[in-house]
């Protein structure tokens, strides 16, 4: 009888790909969205300034530290760890893909030097003990303040969050999406359905470009993660008498499930269960 050895039968293993090690992350949690404070991407009325540390990847076009700090965010949301999450560099290396395009050693310096921009963007902690590779990744609070990270609740304004589906990652739109069609999918989940995004806002309000504006829109209707629809008002001194302005919604892929609502069976039926034996006795 014939048989293969261990080492003949990993040659016909698939090889490990970025997407096998983010699927991994994710079905660790148990969150089927990851909740992102929405001052990451735009700061309240009243604080001076309206960008928030989001307008800092789109400017200097770093697709890789986004995807990256967005994963960190998806990785520590059950809190389990503390708000941390820990790999060797090789990992962080194939989390960002870099392994594709690199040696094995220059893809771990890519990482580490991923990570080390957003550090420097108060978005994370980072550390690595000395003479080792594995690394450790700390959240702060999104706004970039560098103030502890906790769950957001929603309960104040400071406090309201968006929330991003695993099928983000799961389904490899992160794979196919560019820096500015990340950025106008926050802008999206962090306004209430079919709002409108004018592009002539967008440098007082984000902090980036008209035309990135409008390219990140367009590449969002192109992937088929948003919609938009026509809608118009009253313009007594247009030729027409009307203006024309785009709406936004994400597609149901994109956007957080919302819990079902009991029905009056449901109620029946849990009012009909028998009660435990002892409940509604005090104590003697």
């Amino acid at each position: 009888m014939t048989t293969t050895s261990p080492a003949k039968r990993d040659m016909h293993l698939t090889p490990v790909t970025g997407r096998d090690a983010r699927i991994a992350i994710l079905e660790r949690s148990v969150r089927a969205t990851v909740p992102l404070r929405k001052t990451f991407v735009q700061a309240n009325a009243g604080k001076g300034s309206r960008h928030g540390p989001l307008r800092r990847f789109v400017t200097s076009g770093d697709l890789r530290g986004l995807k990256a700090y967005l994963l960190i965010v998806a990785a520590c949301s059950d809190g389990s760890k503390g708000w941390s999450t820990t790999h060797d560099s090789a990992v962080w290396a194939r989390l960002m893909d870099i392994d594709m395009f690199a040696t094995p050693a220059a893809a771990r310096t890519g990482a580490w030097r991923t990570l080390q921009r957003l550090q420097k963007h108060n978005l994370i902690r980072c550390t690595r003990p000395r003479g080792s590779t594995m690394i450790t990744a700390t959240l702060l609070r999104e706004d970039g303040s560098g103030e502890p990270y906790d769950r957001p609740t929603g309960k104040t304004a400071e406090d309201r969050f968006l929330q991003i589906p695993q099928a983000f990652w799961k389904k490899g739109f992160d794979e196919q999406i560019d820096i500015p069609g990340l950025a106008m999918l926050l802008v999206i989940a962090r306004e209430k359905p079919w709002s409108s995004f004018p592009a002539e806002r967008a440098r007082e309000w984000y902090g980036w470009s008209a035309d990135t504006h409008l390219r990140g829109l367009n590449k969002l209707i192109e992937l088929d993660l948003a919609e938009r629809r026509e809608t118009y008002t009253k313009a007594p001194l247009s030729p027409s008498g009307l203006t024309m302005t785009y709406q936004y919604n994400l597609k149901p892929i994109m956007r957080p499930r919302k819990p079902k609502k009991q029905t009056s069976s449901d109620k029946s039926q849990i009012s009909s269960q028998p009660s435990p034996p002892g409940a509604g006795k005090g104590r003697r």
